[in-house]
């Protein structure tokens, strides 16, 4: 677990074919054995924390989180013996199912993507600034209750971007 919840951390169930960590350059991540997409760096106990899985499934190690949106991988072992499927967590996925209204976009303060995507400027203004403060009375812990292990503050900010600026209803002239 990092010190800071929002700070960067450090770096199941079979899939079935059993993949050997091959010689990478220094610094290259490890691919999804599912998709071939280079896995996020997880601490063991974000995984441990977010399987519904016994915990004997997951044993000790090098963790990687997969961010692919289609791939039903969430997290994998650097070796590739520990799989964690979509189906096998606690929490759906943000990253899984960024398109779905009801998915935690914040995990710690229960913001939805509907929350963010339905909300106006000054709510979604509103959202980013509780973040903030439970940020800072150090009230988040993102390290073990959102799936990608860091906080999720750049992913609110992101979909806020994306989010259409027209905030004025629409006026009906008579």
């Amino acid at each position: 677990m990092s010190d800071e919840c929002c700070a960067v951390p450090s770096a199941g169930s079979s899939l079935g074919e059993s993949h050997l960590a091959q010689a990478r350059p220094k610094g290259e991540k490890p691919p999804c054995p599912q998709c071939g997409q280079a896995g996020k760096p997880v601490e063991a106990q974000t995984v441990r924390a977010q399987v519904a899985l016994s915990l004997r499934s997951v044993p000790p190690g090098n963790y990687l989180f997969c961010r692919t949106r289609d791939c039903p991988v969430v997290y994998f072992s650097q070796d590739h013996e520990t799989v964690v499927l979509k189906s096998e967590m606690r929490e759906r996925v943000y990253q899984k199912e960024p398109d779905s209204p009801d998915v935690w976009i914040c995990y710690c303060f229960r913001h939805t993507v509907g929350d963010v995507t339905e909300a106006l400027k000054a709510d979604r203004d509103r959202i980013l600034s509780d973040i903030n403060s439970g940020i800072r009375a150090e009230e988040c812990a993102c390290d073990l209750r959102n799936p990608q292990g860091s906080c999720c503050l750049g992913n609110v900010a992101a979909l806020i971007r994306l989010v259409p600026s027209a905030d004025a209803p629409e006026s009906s002239s008579a």
